[in-house]
């Protein structure tokens, strides 16, 4: 009797060796391309993709059952066309900058081999970015996809390794793997090829991808709070989180999770979310919708991911009214095992009041190392001393100022730079805490001329090492580098 066994963690781990050795080859090619060069493939592949931002939205919303296609849609169009707009100006590889005053100069040399890890939550938008920037930097990269969106991930892929690759890109240089289990994405990450690990909202693999002992960028685990103290516009404030809440039913990482008001502000902010469509939960129904968000062992459910307000709703027996936008608990506490404490990609979020912003200040922290990642806080506030403080004391990656967090983390509402990759190294996660950019996939040679010599700094000769003190010639050097510190002083001054 004849058994055929196909062993899918065999086949991923050979698949896996095999893009990584591809890779590297086409890596020591990429790295002689001109930066010109190389922005001649982005802008091919960024118009191959564009055309299919629509149906792949529709496509990533069906095989995932997460979100909304027409915000997918929306983030899909950044990623393809305005992504790519400031991408064109900038110098990743070769002579990115010098100063000809100073005889210095700085050169960009990409990393390498790059594995990235994309989530099923923004498949599209997100392999789109990671190609883009990966191949503009200079970089091979091999996508190891999320097995909910593996079907859409590939799809995006094949339109741009191919788009990519009639403009010359060489081939192997962007691939991905078919047969995907864990033990071929450990693979890639181990092997010794990859230079650097891109992990987009996967927290499942990022325990492996730290044990790979490779660099990692991590945008992850948002639980990001914003706060509206007493000077904020109250109207406008709501607004934005309302907006950015519900926005692709809450599955960006970035999204809002938590309000915190000012004790003094509090009823008129309740008033104006019931009257833009949140719905404030009794203790009884909040308790209800907290028990289906995490399993017993404290793990979250990803069945709720992406669902809207008025299906979680349903399911937990509230009777919100059908055109709810935002579901919200107020609580008084955070904890681990008080279920509005932690990230909820849905539009579901927790109210607190505090007394003043100085409270509101300790909230936010508490809340922000709940989950220790270190993401996005948002604070509405016309108070500049209040927001200063805010930036100044929160253990958090980036810090937006009266605007929604989704679009303001991305890049569409603020002057960030325009990215689905979120870094969280503010709180040990992640090599930085930086909207992720070409430059961060790439390390700067610095270039330094002579402009002093030995002589003209008094360093013609080692000093003399006597027991019974400073030779003359040792006063004279030591002199001559008093004067270099005072003019360099001067020059700062």
């Amino acid at each position: 009797m004849n058994i055929n066994i196909i062993d899918n963690d065999l086949l991923s781990i050979q698949e896996a060796r095999i893009l990584a050795e591809n890779a590297k080859d086409a890596q020591v090619k990429l790295a002689g391309f001109a930066q010109d060069k190389l922005d001649a493939i982005v802008e091919n592949m960024a118009a191959a993709v564009a055309p299919f931002a629509e149906d792949l939205a529709k496509m990533s919303a069906e095989e995932t059952e997460y979100g909304v296609w027409q915000d997918k849609y929306v983030k899909n169009r950044f990623a393809c066309e305005y992504l790519p707009l400031h991408l064109k100006e900038m110098k990743c590889v070769g002579i990115i900058s010098r100063d000809d005053s100073k005889r210095i100069m700085d050169i960009g040399v990409p990393m390498g081999v790059l594995v990235s890890l994309c989530p099923a939550t923004s498949p599209v938008s997100t392999t789109i970015y990671s190609a883009l920037i990966a191949i503009k930097s200079g970089n091979s990269i091999i996508f190891s996809p999320h097995p909910r969106a593996k079907k859409t991930i590939g799809k995006v892929l094949d339109i741009m390794i191919q788009a990519a690759e009639e403009a010359g890109l060489p081939g192997g240089a962007m691939s991905y793997l078919h047969t995907i289990t864990k033990s071929g994405t450990e693979e890639l990450m181990n092997h010794n090829n990859t230079a650097l690990i891109l992990n987009t909202g996967v927290p499942d693999m990022l325990e492996s991808a730290y044990k790979s002992g490779k660099p990692v960028i991590y945008g992850g685990t948002g639980n990001g709070p914003a706060f509206i103290e007493r000077t904020a516009n109250i109207h406008q404030a709501v607004i934005d989180i309302i907006a950015s809440k519900s926005f692709d039913n809450g599955v960006v990482s970035a999204a809002e999770q938590s309000i915190v008001v000012d004790g003094c502000i509090a009823d008129q902010v309740r008033e104006e979310f019931k009257a833009n469509g949140a719905y404030f939960m009794t203790e009884d129904e909040a308790e209800r919708l907290g028990k289906l968000y995490f399993f017993k062992d404290g793990t979250p459910n990803p069945e709720l991911y992406g669902k809207s307000a008025s299906d979680l709703a349903k399911w937990a027996e509230i009777p919100a009214p059908s055109n709810v936008r935002v579901l919200i608990s107020e609580q008084k506490y955070v904890s681990e095992n008080n279920p509005y404490s932690k990230e909820k990609l849905s539009p579901v979020m927790a109210f607190f009041v505090e007394d003043d912003w100085m409270h509101a200040c300790e909230k936010c922290i508490e809340l922000l190392l709940s989950e220790k990642q270190g993401h996005t806080l948002v604070i509405h506030s016309n108070d500049e001393s209040v927001i200063e403080q805010f930036a100044l004391k929160k253990p958090v990656g980036r810090v937006l100022v009266n605007t929604p967090a989704v679009y303001g983390s991305m890049g569409a509402t603020t002057n960030l730079f325009p990215a689905m990759t979120l870094g969280s190294g503010s709180a040990g996660q992640g090599i930085t805490s930086d909207n992720v950019s070409p430059m961060n996939l790439i390390y700067v040679r610095k270039v330094g001329y002579g402009v002093r010599r030995i002589e003209d700094i008094g360093m013609g000769e080692p000093l003399n090492n006597k027991s019974n003190g400073l030779s003359a010639v040792d006063s004279d050097k030591l002199q001559m580098l008093q004067k270099l510190i005072e003019s360099a002083l001067a020059n700062i001054n």
